[in-house]
Order: structure tokens, then sequence, then C-alpha cells
């Protein structure tokens, strides 16, 4: 009787233990092919981001080129040290008349004239052959580089092959995450858009996947408003780099060099070659990449951000190869898939603590994104939340960075969100067309006619 039972009671363990395997192996397989496709979105979404923030940084560039290329005219042509003789000349010929004049202090004056103006003629002279200098080296490559438009060449380069890129990542993140694959074969992913297209492919030339628009490329219906939006944010930023030039080279003059009247002479000259590069020269060349829609443009924000910059992420696996495959069987005919949604954005400004200095000016914050590493205060100031006393005081703010959606702000990253995307029952029933797809046969489930609000009920991921 023991012996039986004993049979019964074995075959029972041995059954409970196909059923414990068969269980662990599925959870592990899910596990899995969830963390793959979180992975494979972040990672496509991660490229889509960086795209923008080198779009971002090469209009930065192109602006650069253009105050440079106006500085290094200026230094060539040297117009403003023409002048600076007769000025230096008036100078010397009232340098008499304050000496004479009876009083002390003008006296003195006249003495200190005489004296500083063979000095100030000397420091516009030698500082103008040494940008002279300066200007026969760099001033060709600068020109050369917006005669050839290379700025906006690499930009179409970037904006073409940058959705390849993303799509190239997610498929070669999910294959990595399916090593070891313990028979289940090789596992699959892909990226796709909020319109059901996939990222990347022949797609992109009727409808990019990078929210931008190249100006100069006149395909887009409100084509005249991308351009003067693009001019307007050249003009900005080439006069602003133009300004951080002029204010770093001209230090001297303007604190110890004024009688020359050489800075306010060399700011003139070289906005005035700005202008003739950026109204005569460049007008419609040579022009920075733009947002496709600015924000205040946007009427409904949640559904501008699923068109252009939400992203899915699916992965596609062969089923599990069953434990005792004629008691425990998987009756679902279809591959084990997986999704995950990326959102690119722009994040707000964090709050930081600012120190406020006893004059009212605040100094550099302490928090921020991990990785920016500020100057600390010194041993002076108090810590955060503890007053100011003599030294200032601690204030609660924004971080002092820009939270535009623009393509001249360079802190576009991304997350993963709530997969809401309205395509996403289309998509969890189409099959990549990917030559990497067309090796392995997919077979999809049927949703039947289950929305993706219902998807989203069911798996909330």
């Amino acid at each position: 009787m023991i012996s039986i039972l004993s049979v019964f009671a074995v075959l029972l363990l041995v059954m409970l233990l196909g059923m414990v395997m068969n269980v662990g192996r599925q959870v592990d397989g899910k596990i899995r092919l969830q963390n793959a496709a979180d992975a494979a979105a972040y990672s496509g979404g991660v490229v889509m981001a960086r795209g923008l923030n080198t779009l971002t940084f090469t209009n930065h560039l192109l602006c650069d080129v253009f105050a440079t290329t106006a500085f290094l005219r200026e230094a060539r042509n040297r117009n403003s040290e023409s002048y600076v003789p007769s000025i230096l000349a008036a100078w010397e010929r009232e340098a008499p008349v304050f000496s004479g004049s009876g009083f002390e202090k003008f006296e003195d004056l006249g003495a200190a004239i005489s004296q500083k103006v063979p000095l100030e003629q000397e420091l516009v002279r030698s500082y103008s052959e040494w940008v002279a200098a300066v200007s026969d080296a760099v001033l060709p490559l600068m020109e050369e580089i917006l005669a050839a438009e290379l700025i906006p060449q690499y930009q179409r380069a970037v904006a073409a092959a940058f959705p390849d890129i993303a799509q190239a990542a997610a498929l070669e993140v999910a294959i990595r995450n399916g090593q070891p694959d313990f028979g289940r074969g090789k596992l699959l992913g892909a990226l796709w858009r909020s319109s059901g297209q996939l990222v990347g492919g022949d797609y992109e030339m009727a409808d990019p996947s990078l929210p931008v628009v190249d100006p100069e490329l006149g395909i887009m219906p409100n084509q005249s408003e991308y351009l003067s939006t693009a001019r307007r944010q050249r003009e900005s930023l080439a006069n602003r780099y133009l300004n951080d030039w002029n204010n770093q080279a001209l230090a001297f003059f303007d604190r110890g060099g004024k009688m020359s009247q050489f800075s306010a002479l060399w700011r003139s000259f070289t906005c005035g070659y700005l202008r003739q590069l950026l109204d005569e020269e460049y007008p419609g060349r040579n022009l920075p990449f733009v947002i496709r829609t600015e924000a205040d443009e946007v009427i409904d924000g949640n559904a501008h951000l699923d068109q252009y910059f939400t992203f899915l992420g699916m992965v596609y696996w062969n089923k599990i190869p069953e434990f005792a495959p004629k008691v425990f069987f998987n009756p679902i005919d279809g591959n084990a898939t997986a999704f995950a949604q990326v959102r690119v954005f722009v994040p707000r400004r964090r709050l930081v603590w600012l120190h406020i200095n006893a004059c009212g000016g605040s100094t550099t914050p302490i928090g921020g994104v991990p990785g920016e590493f500020p100057t600390l205060p010194n041993e002076a100031t108090p810590e955060p939340g503890q007053g100011g006393g003599s030294t200032g005081r601690w204030i609660v703010g924004r971080e002092r960075v820009s939270g535009s959606w623009t393509l001249l702000n360079q802190r576009w990253t991304c997350q993963l969100v709530p997969a809401t995307m309205p395509a996403l029952a289309a998509i969890l029933q189409t099959v990549p067309p990917m030559s990497e797809f067309a090796e392995e046969e997919i077979v999809l489930p049927s949703l039947g006619n289950v929305s993706s609000e219902e998807i989203g009920r069911i798996s909330p991921h």
C-alpha cells in the first residue's frame, strides 16, 4: 500500500515541480522581455534627444561662425585703426590747453594726456597687428564654412541619420537583452512613432521623426514663417556671440584705453560686417534649423507631445520552450511581445538654493541636474537654511537655465512614460517592415476589437 501511494506521490511531486519550473521560466521571460522593451525604448529616445541637442549645438556654432567672420573681417581691414591717429591728435592738441589753465588738476591732466597718447597709439597698433595675424590664418576657413554651407549640410545629415540610428539602437539593445536566449531565438526590437509608422526609413522623406524644420527647404506649408523665425534667431544669436567676442577682446580698451575710442569704433565696424553677412550675403542661406511648432503656438499640449515627441519601443521574442509540453503547454500561437513608451522633452527648471549676497547679487546656485558642479561658496558663506547674517542669505529659486522648447536650448532629454499612444493597438498587431524581421517568422497575437484605451487598463506600463 505504501509503495503504491509513494508512486502516486512522486508522480504528483514531479508534476508540481514541472509546474513550478514552467511558471518560473515564464515569469523570468516576462521580466526579461519588459526590461528589453524599456531599454529599447529608452535607447531610441536618448538618440532622438541627442539629435535635437546636436542640431542645437550646430545652430549655436553657425551663429558663432557668423560672429567670428565679422570680427575677423574688421581685423583684416583695420578700419578702426585708421581713425585712431586723428582722435589722439585732437587729444594731443588739447593737452597744452589743460596744462596752461592755471588749475593744478587740469595742469596734471594735460601732462597725463601727453604721456598717454603715444601709449594708446602703440596699444592700438599692437592689438591690430595681433588680430590681423589671427585673421590671416582663420578668416579664410570661416569664409569657406559659410560659402560652402558646411554646417547646414551637416545638420541635414543629422536630421536624416539620427532616426535610423535610433532604430538601430533599439534593435541592438533588444538583441543584447535577449542573450542568452535559452532556445527562444533572437530577441528583436523596433521603435515606432505615434502615427503607427516606424522611426527611420523611407517615411522620413515625407514626415521626419525629429520635430525640426530646415528653413532653406521650402517643403512645409508655412515655410515663410519658419524662414522668418530662423532669421530672427540667427540675428539674435550672432549679435550675442559678437558682443561676447568684442567684450573679451576689448576689455582693456574699455577700462584703460578710452581716449582712442578704439573699442567703440571696433564694435561699430564689426556690427556693420555682421549686418552685411546676414542681410546681404546670406539672407536665405546658412539658416539655423528651427523647431516644428513653437511653444506659444501649441493648442493642445498633450496631443502635440504625443504626435511629435513620443515614441513606442516594441520587442518580439519566440515563446519559451515548455518543460513537459505534453502536460504543460502554452495555448498562445503568437510570439511574446512587450512595449514601453518614451518621451523626448526639455525638463522644467529645478528648485535650487540661491545665495543672495549682502549687496543684492546672487552667486552660483547649489543643486540642479546631477553632474553639474558649480563653484561652492567660501567658508564665510552660511549653510542653506541658516539665514544670511552680514554676508547674505539663502533663498529657494529656479535654476538659471533655459526651459524653452526650441533648437536654441541644448537640454533635450527623455524619460519613460505610461503607454497612452492612440495607435498602440494597431502597432501591437503590425510586424515591423524591417529586414531583420523578414528572417524571423513573427506571429503576432490577434487583439480583435480591443482598443488602445482598453490595453492601457489591462497593462498600465
